[in-house]
């Protein structure tokens, strides 16, 4: 670890490894595998690459981005929970056919896993998305729609009550996509699915890795939508949903501060 100084007098420290990074006066912080992750897109568009074609190796693209191929490693898996690029074991890296609406060539405003300003406005975007989602299940879901709605509730309670986080996370995604789905509107769909895309960047710097304090709570959150659906009453899902995403936004918010910038609360 080394440090220098900033043009405005703050304290920059550099560190090595996959987690090299630069932080001035905390907030400014941008671990090193992100910015490359920004360059090997800027790579697929400059040598005007289609899904389907190769990449360099990650030893090549270390090379040719003065990095260690640690930080590659971890720029591939922001760049894959995208949908950007697909890792192929045997067969390489080759740029991804799945771009979805949040990450199509707008690299201008990358999102960034680890900054809490980031962070709130996906969350913000997703309350939007979501809250009309459920609203609109509570009035159009199918017998069968809410099946799959109460089976991923269950299969997140399965996942808690057993440690099993890999079930959990599952069961997470299944519960979310099975309540857009019962919306019977495919642009509230992909912006579902995209906005939670998005949010597995933070899952990609350990965020999601185990069953933090709020997985209770979301358990039983979950079943609060459910039922709302389930009943058919659209106001008492949307706020529901609006309950459960501003907790969930509060965890990530903790864990964040907790895990990038050894801060509590």
């Amino acid at each position: 670890m080394s440090e220098t100084s900033a043009a405005d007098g703050s304290v920059v420290q550099l560190s090595d490894g996959a987690g090299e990074g630069v932080r001035a006066a905390g907030r400014d912080y941008r671990p090193r595998y992100e910015v490359v992750a920004e360059q090997i897109v800027a790579y697929i568009g400059e040598s005007h690459l289609v899904p389907g074609d190769r990449l360099p190796t990650e030893n090549d693209l270390a090379a040719r981005l003065g990095t260690s191929r640690a930080v590659v490693r971890e720029a591939v898996k922001i760049l894959s929970a995208l949908g950007r690029v697909r890792a192929h074991k045997g067969r390489g890296l080759f740029v991804a056919d799945d771009e979805g609406m949040l990450g199509a060539s707008r690299w201008g405003g990358f999102f960034r896993p680890t900054d809490l300003d980031h962070i709130f406005t996906l969350f913000e975007f997703r309350r939007v998305q979501e809250m009309a989602a459920s609203r609109l299940a509570a009035s159009r879901a199918t017998p069968a729609e809410l099946r799959a709605i109460e089976v991923a509730v269950d299969g997140c309670r399965h996942g808690f009550v057993h440690g099993f986080v890999e079930v959990f996370n599952q069961a997470d995604d299944d519960f979310h996509a099975s309540v857009a789905a019962a919306s019977h509107n495919s642009f509230l769909v992909g912006a579902v699915r995209d906005a939670r895309r998005l949010q597995r960047l933070s899952s990609a710097i350990g965020i999601h890795d185990t069953l933090g304090e709020h997985t209770e709570a979301a358990v039983e959150e979950h079943a609060a939508i459910y039922q709302a659906i389930r009943d058919g009453h659209p106001d008492a899902a949307a706020q529901a949903t609006a309950v459960h995403l501003d907790k969930t936004l509060e965890d990530y918010r903790r864990e964040i501060q907790r895990r990038v910038f050894g801060q509590r609360g």
